[in-house]
């Protein structure tokens, strides 16, 4: 699937996967460990934000939501309306050198194609400042397929496996990475990583 269709396929599930993802769980708590290591105030993106209820909702009233969907942003809107929301494509960020303090990407990157992924890191690192902090979704196969009937539609999904992308994120410039493991809105569970951007970049 290409970005555009990927968008419309958020499009079309946005408001099913809103209505079966649990806005509680280990990993929203995954949060308040990450804004324990930020300044105060700190400047915060979540990247494939799309509801906003399981991420957006537990970050700064003022941080920023970006998603490829226009439904889902209308829901973010809904449950989160301190937040600015921007509607854009994760692999090329719409936003300066140096703006972020931290990157949330929950169930995000693997929407992507995986040949993307270095990319999407070195997009990451630019907007984040130095010494900023990243938590995302770690996936833990190497895979590329579309999966019909997920969420009554059919949803893209890439990743080039664990170690690739543990070693992708560090060709970025990321460094002190450190994965942890919990549950994840539906039920599964799931790896995340937490990972700092080299003030030497």
């Amino acid at each position: 699937m290409d970005r555009n269709e990927v968008r419309r396929a958020w499009d079309a599930v946005a408001e099913t996967y809103a209505s079966r993802r649990d806005p509680d769980g280990s990993d929203a708590a995954l949060i308040d460990d990450l804004l324990d290591e930020l300044p105060p105030e700190p400047a915060v993106l979540d990247v494939g934000c799309g509801d906003g209820a399981r991420t957006l909702a537990n970050l700064p009233a003022d941080s920023v939501g970006l998603d490829v969907s226009r439904r889902g942003l209308a829901l973010a809107a809904d449950g989160t309306p301190r937040a600015r929301l921007v509607q854009g494509d994760l692999a090329t960020l719409p936003f300066a050198t140096a703006t972020f303090d931290a990157i949330t990407a929950y169930h995000a990157v693997f929407h992507v194609s995986r040949e993307r992924h270095p990319a999407v890191y070195d997009g990451f690192a630019r907007v984040l400042r130095p010494g900023g902090r990243l938590l995302m979704t770690l996936p833990s196969g190497r895979f590329e397929t579309v999966r019909r009937g997920w969420m009554g539609g059919r949803m893209f999904f890439s990743a080039p496996g664990r170690d690739r992308t543990l070693a992708q994120l560090r060709d970025a410039g990321f460094e002190g990475i450190r994965t942890v493991t919990a549950t994840d809105p539906l039920g599964s569970s799931t790896e995340f990583v937490f990972a700092t951007r080299s003030a030497d970049r």
